[in-house]
């Protein structure tokens, strides 16, 4: 896909990419390419996110498709939290990929929890009279209120009319059911799932249930990338 915003860090093989989670952008790994440099870091904003173009309708394989250029055939590692995670499986067959990290994905969803995701996907972007509101709003979104500091938004918001939003595209919220088993059983290649220690999205015996030896990441919650980069980092030492 044209267009998309893409935070690149260092150069030495393999590349990792690096997909965020709904509501958030590339932004958020920068402690995690920081920890592994001088490796090559590619974290682009998904489709509907930050800087990048939305996409006509959303599903998992459709933003795989849509970063899938980003997947450099020499080798990749990718890793992807929550919505990027899933994602980072439907790389998985792409010429090149060597390895998936999935992190903090919500493995279980009842028809209440899908029913409410296709609720928020059809409301339209709130809209705030000043960048703050809209960088709280974002923060909120994304579950990283305390985690990032508002001055440190930078593609989260967009100017729109006079006032401002969040830049996601509230569809992506309509992306279904991630139907995990499957994907995971799919995968061709390594498959590591982790959860920050305290993450009440996804526990330990939902990951056991797709594969045998799920990490736990001490002392972490859902977004173990931003308060534990160095710990996310090392999940991706066996395959460097």
């Amino acid at each position: 896909m044209t267009g998309l915003r893409v935070c690149r860090r260092g150069a030495d093989a393999p590349t990792v990419l690096l997909l965020h989670g709904l509501g958030a952008t590339g932004d958020v790994w920068d402690g995690v390419a920081a920890a592994l440099d001088p490796l090559a870091c590619v974290a682009p904003d998904l489709p509907g996110h930050g800087g990048s173009p939305r996409l006509p309708a959303y599903s998992f394989a459709a933003i795989a498709d849509a970063v899938a250029d980003l997947v450099d055939p020499p080798g990749t590692v990718v890793v992807g939290h929550s919505l990027g995670g899933v994602v980072a499986l439907h790389l998985a067959g792409r010429p090149g990929v060597r390895a998936v990290v999935g992190l903090g994905i919500k493995v279980e969803w009842s028809a209440d929890d899908l029913a409410r995701a296709a609720a928020l996907a059809t409301r339209e972007p709130a809209l705030f009279d000043t960048r703050d509101e809209a960088v709280a709003w974002h923060l909120r979104l994304s579950g990283l209120t305390g985690l990032i500091a508002p001055t440190d938004v930078e593609a989260g918001v967009v100017a729109d009319g006079g006032r401002w939003r969040p830049a996601l595209d509230p569809r992506a919220f309509g992306v279904g059911d991630p139907e995990m088993t499957v994907v995971v059983a799919a995968a061709p290649v390594p498959v590591v799932l982790a959860r920050g220690e305290h993450d009440g999205m996804v526990s330990t015996a939902q990951l056991r249930a797709l594969v045998p030896d799920p990490v736990d990441l001490p002392g972490l919650g859902h977004n173990a990338h931003v308060d534990g980069p160095s710990a996310v980092a090392a999940l991706v030492a066996p395959y460097r």
